[in-house]
């Protein structure tokens, strides 16, 4: 058994670029929360301000790429470039990206009628923005990651579960190196409408920026965001012949299906239980200091979230949920939490989780206020539509 660290890191979200930016907004509360120019009746979290040119350069395939993999591949850009793997050493380097569907079909096809598409206008290979696995072809051929690789389509669990299939390829010995995280965005009048009908959004008339609320008793729905995160996971020995910068130990990961509903999580979290207590057996059972909640703000989610984590940790860990800073990254959110984690061991700091004023549940240790917390182990988990459940648990690097 090999083990696994992280040595590099890449996020992309409406707070910013850089971890250090990111945990001062967040200091000084300065969200972006906002309603749609196309429909306002709802809240989004969108990434102000993007330019894929400045994470790869000039390149002619970018048009084929869709938003959520457009954040993707500079979020892998990023992580690449802090782990100071050189291009001549990924042509090995394994690929594993989460993924979510591509909703924006207006924004794709200039006119829809009785079924026929309007040929005049579009793309030659519009195909590509809806095709899985185009995010990882991006990377691979502009960022030269062409090892083993895996595409997940998990709806909210994708890319944490990218990174768990990567750390269980190099915990084996299968792979040295590996990038794996994903990218999402579901802000267009597509992915919105699809949303509404499922009833899961926020759709009061309050501040926008007091529209997220998990774990708060008036919550009432989930805010869209988008974004892309990746780590770059390699076995110690790799990370320590190369003289690696080292963030993080990865040390255990498990994921289920509920079976149980399309879209609903199951009220007893029975499969989620088990794969967060999976996972901490095989991290060895450690004592858990934070948990990065999954934390969507929806009513049903939430109550379900509450109750597993009272069930198993108690109240002793600290509870954060960083999607009542960037709302909800879809695909990309598992990805995202862990690398806002890795920002907390950083900073010795968790953030509240915002707008919580009454909470839904009083067994469980919810973070109010930023405080410093010492974490030796963190987990963060994530559940999404078909019933998926995945956690990962984390240890602070001490050097040992």
């Amino acid at each position: 058994m090999q083990r696994v660290v992280i040595t590099g890191r890449g996020v992309i979200c409406s707070l910013g670029e850089r971890l250090p930016d990111i945990r001062a907004r967040m200091a000084s509360d300065d969200g972006v929360f906002c309603r749609p120019d196309f429909d306002g009746e709802v809240v989004t979290c969108p990434v102000e301000d993007f330019d894929l040119t400045r994470h790869i350069g000039r390149w002619k395939h970018r048009r084929y790429l869709n938003r959520g993999a457009s954040l993707g591949l500079a979020a892998a850009s990023m992580a690449l470039q802090e782990s100071g793997i050189a291009d001549s050493q990924r042509q090995e380097m394994g690929l594993f990206a989460g993924v979510g569907p591509h909703l924006d079909i207006a924004g794709t096809f200039a006119h829809i009628a009785h079924g026929v598409l309007d040929e005049q206008g579009m793309e030659a290979l519009w195909l590509l923005r809806f095709l899985p696995n185009t995010l990882a072809g991006a990377i691979a051929q502009r960022l030269g990651a062409r090892g083993e690789n895996l595409t997940v389509a998990t709806a909210c669990t994708a890319s944490l579960q990218a990174i768990g299939e990567a750390w269980n390829r190099i915990r084996f010995g299968q792979l040295r190196q590996a990038l794996a995280g994903g990218g999402d965005s579901r802000i267009s009048s597509g992915g919105i409408l699809g949303y509404k009908r499922a009833d899961a959004l926020y759709r009061g008339e309050g501040p926008p920026a007091e529209a997220c609320r998990p774990f708060d008793s008036s919550r009432s729905g989930f805010i869209c965001g988008e974004g892309g995160a990746f780590v770059v996971l390699e076995s110690l020995e790799s990370a320590q012949e190369r003289g690696a910068a080292i963030y993080g130990e990865l040390t255990g990961y498990a994921c289920t299906m509920d079976g149980l509903s399309l879209t609903a999580p199951d009220p007893l979290a029975c499969q989620a239980e088990v794969a967060l207590r999976r996972s901490l057996e095989r991290a060895g059972d450690p004592v858990v200091d934070l948990v990065c909640a999954h934390g969507t703000g929806t009513p049903l989610n939430d109550a379900m979230e509450a109750e597993l984590i009272g069930r198993v940790f108690g109240d002793r860990p600290l509870v954060t949920a960083f999607k009542s800073w960037i709302g909800h990254l879809s695909a990309a959110s598992g990805a995202a939490d862990l690398v806002l984690a890795l920002g907390c061991l950083e900073s010795g700091q968790a953030p509240p989780v915002r707008n919580l004023h009454q909470p839904c549940h009083h067994g469980i240790r919810l973070s109010r206020e930023f405080q410093p917390v010492a974490v030796e182990h963190l987990v963060v988990q994530n559940f999404g539509f078909g019933g998926q459940n995945a956690a990962l648990v984390v240890r602070a690097w001490n050097g040992r």
